[in-house]
């Protein structure tokens, strides 16, 4: 099935962000997301999850285990079970990104 923003669920975190659901399954899932400027999420971990996240527009800084690294656009970031993360959007404008879980990670967040 042929998979948009239009004909996804969508849903609201944080301050202002969006996500839509292109695939959610058990076993996965892949996550189109937008922050608006200066929004972050807080630190936490998935125990069995791993994650990759995919910048499609604009700058993103990550926390991964106590480091900082700016990923920018066509860049990504892979986040293994266990290590602690998150993400800032720290620019003046939107940060869009594309987010794969395996297995699914919103049942495993752990918040530190």
């Amino acid at each position: 099935m042929k998979k948009t923003t239009k004909n996804s669920k969508s849903y609201h975190w944080g301050d202002g962000c969006t996500a839509w659901q292109f695939v959610n399954t058990p076993s996965m899932s892949v996550i189109r997301e937008t922050m608006p400027p200066k929004a972050s999420e807080s630190l936490h971990k998935h125990s069995k999850s791993q994650q990759f996240f995919f910048i499609i527009k604009g700058e993103a800084l990550f926390e991964l285990n106590g480091e900082r690294y700016t990923i920018k656009e066509n860049e990504g970031m892979h986040v293994k079970p266990n290590q602690v993360h998150c993400i800032t959007n720290p620019s003046d404008q939107n940060l869009e990104l594309l987010i794969v879980s395996e297995p699914h990670s919103h049942a495993d967040r752990i918040n530190i």
